[in-house]
């Protein structure tokens, strides 16, 4: 009887995704890795295409990443290759991140029979995919056991498409705020943006705004962190606009918080939005917020109370807005302040990582291992 006696082992939990670029997504995994409950979870990280510069950040934590080297397109063999991961890691949490590895992982889930799965839609609406993505996206959201919304916006369009509203859950985003610790804004300093060069972050709408603002405020300067596709024109459009010498496109920017601390204000001008991670970043570090109004920004930014919101695509709107914040830095402060009180109540990454964990527990005890076993894995 005594070799059949037992204990209960931590929950394997497998987070899938893409790729380990970085990214909003991507950086959310990393702290995935860091504020772990270590003693309930052990985790393995597994990237469909390569390791990407993150991987090294979540391997220094301790924790196992694994590429699979995915070619570009449809690959229904990766479904298998999947199945045989979770099997091999005695997977009892398979946790998705976004479209691909949802379809992939939801097939591989069953194929592997791993007792719960959890998946993470972290961006908001895309009105630009087809009506044959939709129903796809759909049919595999159907089969995780939570599918997590990082905003109310996003969970209300998901159920629009036909998920259940019961496996509808909302989980917003949160940061480490030790990280971005409070300062304020900096009179004089630039109009600061973070953010992919690519086409739903409308940095176009920006410069146009730039531009437009010169006669009211010459002084304005702005500073671009982040790359992407679109990067070559978007400078050509800064040279095009005369505003050259006022924009700075930085590329990636390792120390965000140490730009932050130099901004007068943060904006971005997003045609689509989860929920931001630079905007929650720019509130810990007590900046006014200029945003769109659009998906999850409004969860995040209170307009008039921590930033200006603004219509998604209009320039006069969006330069009026940085204009109102240079010429009043009483107000500037104002919204800044309020916006570290409201990262702070509501946007904390501990929390976040928490109340994953909770949907990880339900209905997802691993399987009970038995002292023979035990002595065998040592």
């Amino acid at each position: 009887m005594s070799g059949l006696s037992c204990h209960c082992r931590s929950l394997r939990v497998a987070h899938v995704s893409l790729g380990l670029d970085v990214g909003g997504q991507e950086r959310l995994l990393v702290e995935f890795a860091r504020h772990a409950d270590r003693g309930r979870h052990n985790l393995v990280f597994v990237s469909l295409s390569g390791r990407g510069k993150l991987a090294q950040a979540i391997e220094k934590l301790d924790w196992p990443v694994l590429a699979l080297d995915e070619p570009p397109g449809l690959r229904p063999r990766m479904i298998l290759r999947l199945a045989r991961v979770f099997r091999d890691h005695e997977i009892d949490v398979v946790h998705t991140h976004d479209d691909k590895p949802l379809l992939y992982g939801s097939l591989a889930v069953k194929l592997a029979r791993v007792r719960r799965h959890i998946h993470t839609q972290h961006h908001g609406s895309l009105p630009q995919i087809t009506a044959r993505q939709r129903r796809v996206a759909a049919w595999a959201g159907r089969m995780p056991h939570a599918f997590v919304c990082v905003s109310r916006d996003s969970a209300r369009y998901t159920v629009e498409t036909g998920l259940p509203a019961r496996k509808v859950v909302t989980l917003h985003n949160g940061i480490d705020l030790a990280k971005y610790a409070y300062q304020g804004p900096c009179a004089g300093g630039p109009v600061v943006c973070v953010a992919r060069l690519s086409p739903e972050k409308d940095i176009a709408t920006l410069l146009h705004a730039i531009a437009a603002l010169a006669a009211e405020a010459p002084k304005v300067r702005l500073e671009i962190a982040g790359d992407g596709p679109l990067r070559t024109e978007l400078t050509n459009l800064a040279r095009t606009l005369g505003i050259a010498e006022r924009v700075r496109f930085l590329g990636e920017v390792k120390d965000i918080a140490a730009l932050l601390a130099r901004a007068s204000c943060f904006t971005l001008a997003s045609r689509t939005e989860g929920i931001s991670l630079t905007i929650l970043e720019a509130m810990a570090r007590g900046l006014p917020v200029v945003a769109t109004a659009v998906c999850g920004n409004p969860e995040v930014v209170l307009d008039g109370q921590t930033g200006l919101l603004v219509r998604a695509g209009d320039t006069g709107a969006l330069a009026g807005a940085l204009v109102r914040l240079w010429q009043n830095p009483d107000e500037a402060r104002r919204l800044g302040r309020a916006g570290r009180r409201r990262a702070e109540a509501h946007f904390d990454i501990r929390a976040m990582v928490a109340d994953y964990e909770r949907l990880y527990q339900r209905g997802a005890a691993p399987r009970r291992t038995t002292r023979a076993e035990t002595a065998n894995s040592r």
